[in-house]
């Protein structure tokens, strides 16, 4: 394990409305602000999503299980935010409901909201973290 000790910044709070795209949203605040390292918290509606639940196998580089959010799901997610070397990058898992339907995962790519959704971005100062290329999986993940 490898860690890092820092503090809190600024508290920044945002509605997506109808429509909007979640991931670029939170990554263009992050720019705009200046925001290097946080943690984020979602709730709200998804009207359309896609969503890794998984890797097929337990094996290097992973291939990921993609499922597709279709039409208004109720979301609840918690994420990190972190720069690469294009800038900022969410990391978002969550939960997306419509009625007996649910799915746990990791939101990528398409992310559009419905009627609203609420985010909450905490800062985390003090801290050298990134998103490097990893080798053996293929992803770009937090090194510290």
């Amino acid at each position: 394990m490898k860690y890092q000790s820092g503090g809190m910044g600024r508290v920044v709070i945002a509605r997506f409305d109808d429509g909007d795209d979640v991931l670029r949203g939170l990554e263009s605040l992050a720019e705009k602000e200046g925001i290097k390292a946080g943690v984020l918290y979602l709730i709200g509606g998804m009207r359309r999503g896609n969503v890794v639940a998984g890797p097929k196998n337990d094996e290097l580089p992973p291939v990921p299980v993609w499922k597709e959010l279709k039409g208004p799901h109720e979301v609840v997610a918690i994420g990190t935010l972190f720069h690469d070397e294009e800038g900022p990058k969410v990391h978002l898992h969550g939960a997306f409901g419509r009625a007996d339907d649910v799915r746990v995962g990791c939101l990528r790519e398409l992310s559009e909201t419905f009627l609203l959704l609420e985010a909450v971005v905490m800062e985390i100062t003090g801290i050298e973290a990134r998103r490097e290329l990893d080798p053996a999986s293929g992803l770009k993940l937090l090194r510290l």
